[in-house]
Parts: C-alpha cells; sequence; structure tokens
C-alpha cells in the first residue's frame, strides 16, 4: 500500500469511527495505538488526524497529542444558529438561480430518500444507507446557490450536525420526518423560498431540541 493510500485509509477510519462514535467525544487518540490497529504507518495516521484538525472534528493539544473533539449542549445550539443562518442563505440563493435540473435534483434526492427506513435500530447498513442520501437530499436543495464556498461551509456544518445527531440516543418515532422532507420539496418546486426557509429551519431546529431533551434525559438517569 502507497503511502498516499494509506493517509486516505486512515482518515476515512478515523473519520468515520469519530462520526459514529466509536471514538467518545474528548478520548485522547494516541498515533502509535491507531496505526497498529489499522495496519498503517504512524506518518498516515498523523496525517490523517492534521486533516480532521481542518474539519473540526479533531483537535491538537499542546505537548499531549491529538483528541476527538468535544461536544456540548451550548456548541449544539450555536452550530445549530450558524447552520439555520447559512441554509437560508444558500436556499434562497437556490431558489433564485435554480433551473429545471436543480428541482429535477431535488426531486431525485427525495425519492432516492424515500426508499430506505429511517435510520433506527442496530441494522448498520440500514443506518448508513439513511445517512449518506439524507445528506444527499440536504445537499441537492443547496446545490444551486451558485457559490463553491457557500457548498463547502453548508456541508462542515451539516456533518458537524451529524455528529451529534449521530451520538445522541433519541427516537423520533412520533415525528413525521419523511412528511417534514416532503413539505420541504414541496416549496422548492413552488419556488416559495419564504416557506423553503421556515420549514427548512423548523426542521433544523426540531432534531436539535430531541438531541438536547434526549442528552438531559441521560443525564438525569
Amino acid at each position: 500500500m502507497t503511502a498516499r493510500s494509506q493517509t486516505s485509509l486512515a482518515y476515512q477510519r478515523l473519520r468515520a469511527d469519530i462520526m459514529f462514535g466509536r471514538h467518545a467525544p474528548g478520548a485522547r487518540l494516541k498515533i502509535n495505538d491507531l496505526a497498529q490497529a489499522m495496519d498503517v504507518s504512524p506518518g498516515a495516521i498523523r496525517e490523517g488526524l492534521s486533516r480532521l484538525v481542518a474539519e473540526q472534528l479533531v483537535v491538537s493539544q499542546d505537548q499531549k497529542g491529538f483528541a476527538v473533539a468535544p461536544l456540548s449542549i451550548e456548541d449544539l445550539q450555536d452550530l445549530t444558529d450558524l447552520r439555520c443562518e447559512v441554509e437560508t442563505i444558500a436556499l434562497r440563493r437556490a431558489v433564485a438561480h435554480g433551473d429545471d435540473a436543480w428541482e429535477a435534483a431535488v426531486l431525485a434526492a427525495a425519492h432516492r430518500l424515500s426508499r430506505v427506513p429511517p435510520r433506527v435500530g442496530r441494522d448498520l447498513d440500514a443506518i448508513l444507507a439513511w445517512v449518506a442520501r439524507h445528506a444527499e437530499f440536504h445537499a441537492a436543495l443547496v446545490s444551486a446557490c451558485g457559490s463553491r464556498r457557500l457548498l463547502d461551509l453548508h456541508a462542515q456544518l451539516y456533518e458537524q450536525s451529524e455528529r451529534y445527531r449521530g451520538l445522541s440516543a433519541h427516537a423520533d418515532h412520533d415525528r413525521d420526518v419523511a412528511g417534514e422532507h416532503q413539505a420541504i420539496v414541496d416549496a422548492a418546486l413552488a419556488r416559495d423560498a419564504d416557506r423553503l426557509v421556515d420549514l427548512m429551519v423548523t426542521h433544523i431546529r426540531a432534531t436539535t431540541a430531541l438531541i438536547i431533551g434526549s442528552a438531559r434525559l441521560a443525564a438525569a438517569e
């Protein structure tokens, strides 16, 4: 395996393990132990961790090496506020600039998402399928915004939010997520930017409220 492929493998494995909670928030990431577990060089692990520092999934600690970025309710609230602001800008631009291809992309992403069950239970393959298609759906909605920097920021904030969702123990069985998604699609296709933004902000904040409620419940037990 080449040095580049080792680095790519290390980055992908580390990233997935952090996103799905296999490395707990605040946990130290020991380079030699990780290199042995993944059968790659320590240099590949170090490079992978450095890339994750740039994505704010890992923190570099002076004289202490690397650790998984911590999570907190306060950070989630701040992240949610910023994400709603970015979504508002991106969605309004997408509605203004989107063409027939954008509408088709939104419809296709919504259809693919509807074909997989919500991520509940312990079936990892089903969970991964839903996570991937949910990300594609949200990305499709803003894809016509016309700004690569805005899309990159949108993707970064979305993935940081997903880390909170992935680590939460909340269950939203009583929530009609599919209905929320359909209403968002309808507003997008109707080119109703105000309604689209209102629905998306409500959608995002509902998830945040569930995560916070779950975290407080777990802390009280």
